[in-house]
């Protein structure tokens, strides 16, 4: 899989709202969200999304934590308490985005949200992106939820609405250049290809993904796929604004 390191895609006006979304995740991660043991864990709980709350409109509660198993609320009432009762969780589908599982994690999203995020914000304008942007990771979160509704595993991460960004980019942008990392067995070379290709075999990678790994692949791909259809949609209403790549 190749690693995006930098596009030749100029913009036209400093990146605003992609920078501040940046500088957010970077200060949640760092100041805010704690890191390892049963801490991080209620934090999470709190504050995350969770395919289970979502689709049970409920908070979760101790017993589905500790089993992994989604449950009425006929069978945990009386039983086991919800573990945060006033959490609202229509709101942690857009807290969740701010929330990162490791420096690796924080560090892949915010390099993808920065080659990416910069030309769409200069496309669409700051308003326009941000709403954009909270849209995606919506849909990123319904997509997951619609085929994981079972689920107890918190959703952390910004990269559904980063997907987002990244369909919206293929379509606008598919002749872009886009520097990458590719490795290959041992050794590790510099490729200079359009995004289309680059963009193209993230999507497709998203189908190899392995279950084990815990990472929300149905999200990416609700993302991409969301936001290439906004770009789709759009596409003779928001012009070029002197980027390139069109």
């Amino acid at each position: 899989m190749v690693i995006p390191l930098h596009d030749d895609n100029r913009t036209s006006s400093t990146a605003v709202v992609t920078i501040l979304l940046i500088a957010l995740n970077v200060a949640v991660y760092f100041l805010l969200q704690p890191h390892g043991g049963i801490a991080e864990q209620k934090f999470l709980y709190e504050r995350a999304a969770v395919p289970c709350e979502l689709s049970q409109r409920a908070p979760l509660t101790f017993l589905e934590a500790n089993t992994g198993a989604c449950l009425s609320a006929a069978d945990t009432e009386g039983v086991s308490p919800p573990i945060s009762p006033s959490k609202n969780i229509w709101i942690s589908v857009v807290t969740s985005m701010f929330l990162h599982g490791s420096i690796l994690h924080l560090g892949g999203n915010m390099l993808f949200l920065w080659i990416f995020g910069n030309n769409i914000e200069d496309r669409l304008g700051p308003l326009l992106f941000l709403a954009f942007y909270v849209a995606a990771v919506i849909l990123a979160t319904g997509t997951h939820v619609a085929f994981e509704s079972g689920s107890t595993v918190p959703m952390i991460g910004a990269s559904g609405a980063i997907a987002g960004v990244m369909g919206a980019y293929i379509v606008w942008f598919p002749r872009a250049r886009i520097t990458s990392v590719l490795p290959l067995f041992v050794f590790v070379t510099l490729v200079n290809l359009p995004a289309v290709v680059v963009l193209g075999l993230w999507f497709v990678m998203q189908f190899a993904t392995n279950p084990n790994e815990g990472v929300a692949w149905l999200a990416h791909v609700g993302g991409f796929v969301s936001g290439a259809a906004v770009a789709l949609s759009t596409r003779g209403i928001f012009g070029p604004s002197g980027n390139r790549g069109d």
